[in-house]
């Protein structure tokens, strides 16, 4: 999506650079009445920006005066931000990040998974913020409103100058007067689908009451298929002028070509999910050439793979039983039960566990794939099966309302409880 807001010649594109729970070091201040950029040297610049990146992944350097204020910031920031939303203060200001010289850290950090090379100075170049406050603290600041009212009470983001900020999610934030909000709603899980989500209660509290704010405050949604439309209006139907409906874009990494089937053993080998002995995870089996089902997902409950896993037991005691499975995908929540069903096949090299696998490795795996079964019981799009349709593979699809809509015609689908209608 930034690569296409880029592209336009009539906008000024620039990015905001926020983490979820690490504070990023502060860029510099363009705005106010002494602004940073007037009076900071090139060089002092520079060892800010530098700060950025490093505190993108690590704490940045600092003597023992800056370590004891910034615990001291710390500890007062959570309820100074609690305090600022309920007076209705200006509480977060964004700082500047030019990114000239530090484009391989943008590349690297942002962009290069998804893009080609050809983008790297289109997205490299563009102008970021810095928001050092965390997006948990920001959360956490407006749950903490509700104490004293029955709505939740969120920060306000300094905005001034920006017409339209874009958000991924329901943002923890209220932005300046004269900005409009538009966020791009992905699903309602953590409010219909609670049960199968990590810490369910923050989760399903802070999207639910950042989204009931959003929607309040005029916010547009730009809903990543009808069934996520269809569950946001089902919270908030005064939200129904405010939201449409545009589908995701899939990489371009994913296109039909007349691969070896080949390649397939050498990828597997090359991308075994490592052992983990802490998480009780070994996944080294024994690895010769075979036919194989794909499912791409993360390893938690609502991804549906206890489904999987039955009903290709059945086929390999009923129907063939030389077809492997290949499940790719991090372990996410709550994976263990998951992991334990599958850790008997994996003994007997009947199964494989990848993780890290790059584009073009997966290209291969969906084209040469008996089929990609996409068995989830809950999505807002689903990637894995339009990326096996574009890259010439067979996609089998759980029956739910966002894989009906997205892969249309283009799947079989079968009852999303049912191992039956799976195995046939």
């Amino acid at each position: 999506m930034f690569r296409g807001l880029r592209m336009l010649e009539s906008c000024e594109v620039a990015g905001l650079l926020q983490m979820s729970g690490r504070i990023l070091a502060k860029g510099v201040r363009e705005q106010g009445l002494l602004p940073e950029s007037l009076w900071l040297s090139e060089s002092q610049k520079i060892n800010r920006y530098s700060r950025i990146a490093i505190s993108a992944a690590e704490r940045p350097y600092v003597t023992f005066f800056e370590a004891l204020m910034e615990a001291l910031e710390r500890r007062l920031n959570s309820a100074a931000l609690t305090l600022q939303t309920l007076l209705c203060l200006n509480s977060v200001k964004l700082s500047s990040f030019r990114t000239t010289h530090f484009e391989d850290f943008i590349w690297r950090t942002l962009f290069a998974k998804s893009l080609p090379a050809s983008d790297f100075e289109l997205v490299t170049r563009a102008k970021q913020f810095i928001c050092s406050t965390p997006w948990q603290s920001m959360h956490m600041a407006g749950l903490r409103t509700l104490t004293f009212g029955r709505t939740a009470k969120y920060p306000r983001l300094q905005t001034p100058g920006t017409d339209i900020f874009i958000t991924q999610t329901p943002y923890p934030a209220r932005v300046s007067r004269g900005t409009s909000m538009v966020v791009r709603y992905h699903d309602a899980v953590p409010v219909f689908m609670p049960h199968t989500i990590g810490d369910v209660s923050l989760h399903q509290a802070s999207h639910f009451h950042a989204l009931a704010a959003n929607v309040k405050a005029g916010a547009r949604f730009a809903c990543v298929s009808g069934a996520t439309r269809n569950d946001l209006l089902r919270l908030f139907p005064a939200a129904e002028s405010q939201a449409v409906v545009i589908h995701n874009m899939v990489s371009h990494h994913y296109f039909g070509e007349n691969s070896s089937p080949e390649l397939v053993p050498g990828i597997i080998r090359t991308r075994l999910l490592e052992p983990d002995p802490e998480k009780g995870v070994d996944v080294r089996p024994k690895l010769k050439p075979f036919r194989y089902l794909l499912c791409v997902a993360t390893i938690e409950p609502r991804k549906n793979h206890a489904r999987l896993l039955a009903a290709w037991e059945v086929i390999k005691a009923e129907t063939d039983p030389d077809l492997k499975l290949v499940v790719v995908g991090s372990l996410g929540w709550n994976y263990l039960k998951t992991v334990q069903g599958f850790r008997p096949w994996i003994d007997r090299g009947e199964l494989f566990m990848l993780s890290a696998v790059p584009a073009p490795d997966l290209r291969v795996l969906y084209r040469h794939a008996a089929a990609t079964v996409c068995p989830s019981v809950g999505e807002g799009f689903d990637f894995s099966g339009v990326e096996s349709m574009r890259s010439g593979g067979v996609v089998i699809a759980s029956g739910i309302a966002a894989h009906r809509e997205v892969y249309a015609d283009g799947a079989a689908y079968f009852d999303t409880y049912s191992t039956v209608d799976l195995v046939a």
